[in-house]
């Protein structure tokens, strides 16, 4: 299981994702499921992966395989001309691997769903968010879908239903993101750190941060902390109700 958001904001775009995976309870590893690529002030690109971790990785591995040894009439991250055709590109990677290992791990009966959230800014353009699912097809980010989970997501959702819009800051998305998922990170063994955060403001054609959270982070702990007390002062205030 893993859990990974992603928020389109005005002022720009913030990635985040855990790094555990889980095959039973006496089977736990880390694996990194954000992926990122850069060419400086031209376009800049962050990718986070659910479901099937073999088929994600195929895809990523594809993806790469495409940037580093790019064949004539095919396009790459680092040709298309848009987010929208990056998109595309996403999409017929996915199609590719699930003909190729979908139906064997069908037959012994493992799912091979999987999804991938884009998010990216190439110059000339704004930056986008796309949820690209296991048949290849996507939707985009809007107004009023400003932000995109994939994984065990319940638990991070009510936070980013009540704090996130479009118009919600950059610094309050990283914050609001950070403790989506340290609600997760509370109910949800199968989620774990450490975390990956990717920041591309909207200004410009870069990362602002990117960077990996580690467990003992002394600000995620303090902001962790700092939730949790103004949650228990919030509910010793509400009105009792007697039954």
């Amino acid at each position: 299981m893993t859990y990974c958001l992603a928020l389109k904001l005005n002022e720009g775009l913030v990635c985040l994702s855990d790094t555990r995976t889980n095959a039973g309870v006496d089977n736990i590893s880390k694996y990194k499921k954000m992926f990122t690529w850069e060419v400086q002030g031209e376009r800049v690109i962050t990718m986070v992966t659910a479901g099937n971790l073999a088929i994600t990785q195929a895809v990523m591995s594809l993806l790469q395989e495409n940037i580093d040894n790019p064949e004539s009439g095919i396009e790459t991250l680092f040709t298309a001309s848009s987010m929208f055709h990056m998109a595309e590109i996403v999409g017929d990677a996915m199609r590719v691997v699930q003909g190729r290992y979908g139906p064997g791990l069908s037959s012994m009966g493992e799912s091979a769903m999987s999804s991938i959230i884009l998010a990216g800014h190439r110059a000339g353009g704004t930056p986008r968010l796309f949820h690209i699912y296991s048949a290849g097809n996507f939707i985009e980010a809007t107004d009023d879908t400003p932000y995109f989970q994939i994984g065990d997501h319940k638990y991070g959702k009510p936070i980013l239903d009540r704090v996130i819009g479009p118009d919600t800051s950059l610094e309050t998305g990283i914050t609001a993101a950070l403790l989506s998922m340290d609600s997760t990170l509370r109910s949800n063994l199968s989620v774990g750190m450490p975390l990956d955060l990717a920041v591309m403001p909207s200004h410009s054609v870069c990362f602002s941060q990117l960077r990996r959270i580690e467990e003992n982070d002394p600000k995620f702990l303090e902001l962790s902390e700092a939730w949790s007390a103004a949650l228990r002062n919030a509910f010793g205030e509400m009105v009792k109700i007697r039954v």
